[in-house]
């Protein structure tokens, strides 16, 4: 890994190996800094930032994130070079490519870090987000298609604004143009949800076991009534299929009943862009009614399903658990370690070595003031 002017350091290039390593050092010297530009690679995105200005170090124009992974046999490099408020750029074994999103699909990461609380007690934004970060790397060619229905949800909102203004002042309507844009809308949507959905089914039963797992013989009983389904912005009367054309015909339904409130208010109320992914234990919501260590269990449970999916369908993805031992109890901590001591490449980052259990402490690389040394 080489790094150039990415959070706190100006140059850093490190060798990793297979197996487990884990970044020790106190707080606020670097250690999720180098975890993170791992999974900026795979991913194009940070855990920890919506944006990329953050990633790039005060002072700086860009920042530059190297990566050479083995893989079959053979080695590939793959370079982004991060330009906020312009588009990242990226090369392939030293080649440049056209679209910073070839590389997805390249290098496969899961990542579990403290924010993930927030996958059973955020926002529905938080669990969309996790559900297609784990799409794209299973099918790269769906960041194509998230950015497309993006794209057109931009423009069919900026209609909606234009027509509610009209409205108000007695101009044209302009409504009618919408039909073009409901139908982009509801058959790239339609891609989505259907590959979303699909993709729960594939989650659902490596989230029970996995749950079962770090919940423990003392959480037995709820632990098999952990549960995910798919929760749609047209609501529970449609056929949850995986089939988009279904989607596109139920998307295009739900629009045009929506009309008049979407013309009223200027915004799309119908599509991926408001679905979410429903959480239950015990057949109640988790949001509200799992507690702080069942929510970490699911939690932990969610990226642990993901990680069984991509594994499944390939090699072993880079599995980077960052600052979360000191979150978990010693018997969740015990269990995490069954699961994961057996992963190709784990990377680990902690403030005090004794929070890593044993059998997880692997290779250990002290971090201090962007330094990087074997301890």
């Amino acid at each position: 890994m080489r790094l150039t002017d990415f959070r706190s350091y100006h140059e850093a290039d490190i060798t990793l190996d297979r197996g487990i390593t884990t970044f020790l050092g106190q707080n606020g010297q670097g250690k999720t800094n180098l975890v993170e530009a791992v999974a900026y690679a795979s991913l194009l995105g940070s855990h920890r930032v919506a944006t990329d200005a953050p990633l790039v170090r005060a002072g700086a124009a860009r920042a530059i994130v190297g990566v050479e992974m083995a893989r079959d046999d053979r080695t590939v490099l793959i370079e982004v070079e991060i330009n906020p408020g312009r588009a990242n750029r990226a090369r392939i074994n030293r080649s440049p490519v056209p679209r910073a999103r070839e590389v997805l699909g390249l290098l496969r990461t899961v990542v579990f870090a403290p924010e993930d609380l927030a996958l059973v007690k955020g926002d529905p934004s938080d669990r969309r987000r996790f559900i297609d970060d784990l799409l794209v790397q299973r099918a790269p060619r769906m960041s194509g298609v998230k950015s497309d229905y993006d794209r057109i949800l931009k423009q069919r909102n900026a209609l909606l604004k234009s027509a509610q203004a009209a409205r108000r002042s007695g101009g044209q309507d302009v409504a009618r143009t919408l039909e073009v844009w409901d139908e982009q809308l509801a058959a790239v949507g339609g891609e989505l949800t259907a590959e979303r959905v699909a993709l729960v089914t594939h989650l659902r039963p490596h989230l029970v076991d996995a749950y079962a797992l770090l919940a423990g013989g003392e959480q037995a009983s709820s632990a098999a009534d952990v549960a995910i389904s798919y929760s749609s912005s047209l609501g529970n009367d449609v056929d949850v299929s995986s089939d988009r054309h279904v989607w596109r015909e139920s998307l295009l339904r739900g629009i045009e009943a929506r009309r008049r409130e979407e013309l009223d208010r200027g915004v799309t109320l119908v599509g991926p862009h408001r679905d979410d992914l429903l959480l239950e234990l015990g057949g109640m919501p988790a949001k509200g009614f799992a507690s702080h260590g069942e929510s970490w269990s699911i939690a932990l449970g969610l990226r642990l399903a993901g990680l069984e999916v991509l594994r499944s369908e390939g090699d072993d993805p880079v599995l980077i658990l960052d600052d979360v031992f000191a979150e978990l109890d010693a018997a969740r901590r015990r269990r995490l370690t069954e699961r994961v001591a057996g992963c190709t490449q784990v990377l680990i980052t902690a403030a005090v070595a004794e929070d890593v259990p044993e059998q997880l402490i692997g290779r250990r690389l002290m971090v201090s003031k962007g330094s990087v040394t074997d301890a």
